[in-house]
């Protein structure tokens, strides 16, 4: 058992400063990616309808996505993005120009907030930590996390890994079921059904994922 005046092997003020505060974004940094969907979609001379064969998703889901009426969590817009024969960073966050990135704290870029299906509660906030790089197959992430209501499952190509930074988190991966603490991390192919969501109330985590 921890006497109370042992000390944390996780340093929370080393996170904070990584992480900044993340909810207190400066309006107008994040844009939805309806706008790059629609454009895809058109060049590829695609209905809503064709769309909608190809992933899987309803046409009332994809429109609203367009109209950014909702935001599509990571899951949704990579299976966009190998329907439209885009790379997923072209498709949320645009392309790089650069053989290296090195970001600093001030220049993290948000990318995207997600919502539910519906859009009524958003759920994720994603910030880029290498957009400019250009022709790369990872994606570095800060993630802040808020829970997830409709508890619905992601499965798409590629693998992902992911490490809290603080709160608790909730890892739903095939039939089990984790609680995250600051420390915890995991690793996993992202065909295997998962979900990843706050307890309760807000939690950060760094996601690195793999295309595929």
């Amino acid at each position: 058992m921890k006497q109370k005046n042992e000390k944390s092997h996780i340093n929370v003020d080393f996170f904070e400063d990584l992480t900044g505060a993340i909810s207190k974004e400066k309006p107008g940094r994040s844009e939805g990616i309806g706008r790059r969907v629609r454009k895809l979609r058109e060049e590829k001379g695609l209905s809503l309808d064709e769309l909608s064969k190809l992933t899987g998703f309803e046409i009332e889901l994809l429109a609203k996505i367009e109209a950014d009426q909702v935001q599509p969590q990571l899951g949704t817009a990579i299976k966009l993005s190998k329907a439209l024969d885009s790379a997923f960073s072209r498709l949320v966050s645009e392309v790089g120009d650069k053989l290296y990135s090195v970001t600093r704290k001030a220049d993290q870029k948000e990318i995207l907030r997600s919502t539910t299906r519906k859009g009524s509660q958003q759920v994720y906030i994603y910030k880029s930590l290498a957009p400019e790089v250009k022709g790369r197959h990872m994606e570095a992430l800060i993630v802040q996390l808020e829970k997830n209501p409709e508890k619905k499952r992601s499965v798409h190509d590629g693998e992902e890994f992911i490490y809290v930074l603080s709160g608790h988190v909730v890892l739903d991966i095939g039939e089990d079921n984790y609680q995250l603490e600051p420390g915890d991390s995991a690793y996993y192919l992202s065909t295997t059904p998962h979900l990843i969501a706050s307890k309760s109330g807000k939690a950060t985590i760094l996601a690195v994922l793999y295309e595929g």
